[in-house]
């Protein structure tokens, strides 16, 4: 039972010995070399990822999206024993709806910047204010500003409770939720958890743990047959990234910790994997100074292995499969480098939309926040 329940106002302010180190780190890098005409067939190019930390020594400026964050108001709450960190933004339409935001890894609430103002305040932003929403945009626990995880256990049922304690905590008894990648798994969790309470779940990058039969798989669309390749190819060649986390975070962590281009390069590698197919280079789908912001929301934190080992505790508690089929009505958003199939996702929620797209990737709100922010809205204006 949590003895601290305050809610304390909170404001990033990175001491400058912090930059300072990390540009230090970044001048002092000692590079390997790519093999001939392989690409990004083995992992991320040397030669690609020195230009990217050359910017992000000498171009990007942190100041300026720590000013941007600390445009809205954050805060942070003891649940459970862990410090939780989020954004709380209001609209300022009276009859708004709280929204939860979710991200995944290697994502965080950097993910979301390009959608508070249209879903907070969509008066301004040309749509109908009665789409309005309260947004709350939480770190997850081990991730970003949330800080470290302090102690083993912290699945991803642990972390769906936490967030259902948070929305509760900010006087929230009815409100929607919604999230990609891993909160794609944690929004669902919320509405098995909390049904009274959550009055429907969105998501995008949502994926089923169950297999598709040889029988079922003649009956797949065309786009569904292509989806059931890619999660083949992910099992297996995709799949390192998951069996490190999965298994040894711990030995992963101390190079991460240690090495700000090791970190580039853990989350880079994912960014060009996810992203729209339509871009070359991740910096084509993800404008690059966000890239930066979000994997700067790892190192400045120290959180690659309590980030990574989420993996580990969530696996290993047997919790990334649903106990229960959702009662909630849950809409779903497919983009391109999403495996999402709809025959294995109604076994498991209650479908009342669904929508495919044929622009933006597995990172929407950052790649097509126009597109998620119009699904979204389009989604819950049925439930009001």
């Amino acid at each position: 039972m949590d003895t601290n329940s305050e809610i304390h106002p909170f404001t990033i302010d990175v001491p400058q010995a912090d930059l300072d180190d990390l540009a230090e780190r970044l001048t002092r890098t000692r590079w390997t070399t790519d093999l001939p005409d392989v690409g990004w067939s083995r992992g991320v190019p040397a030669g690609y990822l020195k230009g990217l930390a050359d910017y992000w020594r000498d171009g990007y400026d942190w100041r300026t999206y720590e000013r941007q964050l600390n445009s809205y108001p954050q805060f942070t709450t003891e649940i459970d024993g862990q410090n939780i960190h989020f954004l709380h933004v209001r609209s300022p339409e009276p009859d708004a709806l709280p929204l939860i935001l979710i991200h995944g890894w290697p994502g965080s609430i950097v993910e979301f910047l390009n959608v508070i103002g249209p879903l907070t305040d969509p008066r301004a932003h040309g749509g109908d204010p009665a789409n309005a929403f309260h947004l709350v945009i939480p770190s997850l626990p081990g991730n970003g500003f949330s800080g470290p995880t302090t102690e083993a256990g912290w699945d991803i049922n642990r972390v769906t409770r936490a967030l259902a304690v948070l929305m509760d905590r900010l006087g929230y008894d009815r409100y929607g939720a919604q999230g990609g990648d891993t909160g794609a798994v944690i929004a669902p969790g919320l509405g098995r958890l909390d049904p009274d309470k959550v009055v429907g779940v969105h998501a995008n990058g949502l994926y089923a743990f169950a297999e598709v039969a040889p029988e079922d798989q003649v009956g797949l669309t065309e786009a569904e047959q292509e989806r059931l390749k890619v999660q083949g190819y992910w099992k297996f060649e995709g799949a390192g990234y998951m069996m490190m986390q999965t298994t040894r975070p711990q030995t992963l962590a101390h190079g991460l910790h240690d090495s700000p281009v090791g970190q580039l390069a853990w989350i880079v590698e994912k960014f060009k994997e996810w992203t729209d197919p339509a871009a070359d280079l991740p910096e084509d789908a993800v404008d690059r100074d966000l890239l930066l912001t979000n994997v700067m929301l790892y190192w400045l934190t120290g959180t690659a292995g309590s980030s990574a080992n989420s993996y580990y505790e969530t696996a290993h508690a047997g919790a990334w499969s649903a106990s229960a089929r959702s009662t909630v009505p849950t809409g779903v958003a497919v983009f391109p480098m999403d495996v999402s199939i709809r025959s294995t996702i109604e076994r498991e929620h209650t479908l009342v939309h669904w929508s495919e797209f044929d622009r933006g990737g597995h990172f929407a709100a950052l790649e097509a926040p126009d597109l998620l922010v119009g699904d979204v809205r389009d989604f819950f204006e049925k439930l009001r």
